[in-house]
């Protein structure tokens, strides 16, 4: 190991002992950086306002289409209220925009708990948080008109259903989040292996846990209950969960082959020999 690198690792190492004060001054840091990374997202999407709202109106549109409802109407209530959704929209945006930003932060934070080795291998398992997380909001979308329809279904004929514009975008936006974050639990479970905390033995033992509370999550998350929508949210969570525990797999074998293996009869060497 060069000098150059020595001494990156004895600085990581320093920053993996840091007392309980320092990491919540770790805690700040990453958090205003997140933070102000949300806000500058949140004032682009301000400026493109009207087609984020028309965006996250379209699944409602395309529900009433399918429904051949016309007595279903967007209302707002209150003078303030146009403006307190556009900050909540605005907010919902930056958030998303900003995700590679608090997704790469949070694990920055990690990140000290880990060797150098261990800090590197799952740098490439970091890089595929944001294309689940954008997945998940994209599949959460392309379910959502017929989740709405279902639920519109049920107003009575002759009666006036009158949604207020706050309530559907409170909706959309938590029906949004719930799907991103869901489609994380890979990155977590490969980040638990890659820090010794379970083995992809362990993982694969707990499969029909897994696979119980996918269901159950699926289940409470999605707006309708009904098991065509159900199954669009737990079929691909259980899909890349099960490839993260294939590459926790793949990650203890190629750990167990670089271990040196000793003999009954033989000791290994003093940590610093």
């Amino acid at each position: 190991m060069s000098l150059r690198s020595k001494s990156r690792e004895r600085r990581r190492d320093k920053h993996a002992a840091m007392p309980v004060m320092e990491h919540l001054r770790e805690i700040r840091r990453r958090l205003a950086w997140s933070t102000a990374a949300v806000v500058v997202g949140a004032v682009g999407a301000w400026v493109v306002y009207a087609d984020l709202f028309t965006l996250l109106r379209e699944p409602l549109t395309t529900a009433l289409h399918r429904a051949d409802r016309a007595d279903v109407l967007l209302a707002m209530a209150g003078v303030a209220e146009p403006f307190t959704l556009q900050l909540q929209v605005c907010a919902m945006a930056g958030l998303v925009v900003a995700s590679p930003v608090w997704l790469f932060h949070t694990w920055r934070f990690i990140a000290p708990g880990l060797n150098l080795r261990e800090r590197r291998r799952v740098w490439g398992f970091l890089a595929a948080a944001v294309p689940l997380f954008l997945g998940g909001l994209l599949i959460a979308y392309r379910v959502m008109p017929q989740a709405l329809s279902l639920l519109i279904g049920f107003t009575p004929a002759g009666v006036s259903n009158i949604i207020p514009v706050a309530t559907y975008i409170s909706f959309i936006c938590r029906m949004l989040l719930v799907f991103g974050c869901a489609f994380l639990l890979p990155v977590f479970i490969v980040g638990l292996n890659a820090a010794g905390v379970v083995s992809a033995r362990t993982l694969a033992g707990w499969w029909r846990q897994l696979l119980i509370g996918v269901l159950l999550f699926a289940a409470v998350a999605t707006p309708t209950g009904d098991p065509i929508n159900m199954l669009v949210l737990a079929v691909p969570m259980l899909t890349v969960s099960f490839l993260a525990i294939g590459i926790c797999a793949l990650v203890d074998r190629r750990r167990r082959t670089q271990q040196p293996q000793w003999a009954d009869d033989e000791t290994s060497p003093l940590p610093g020999s």
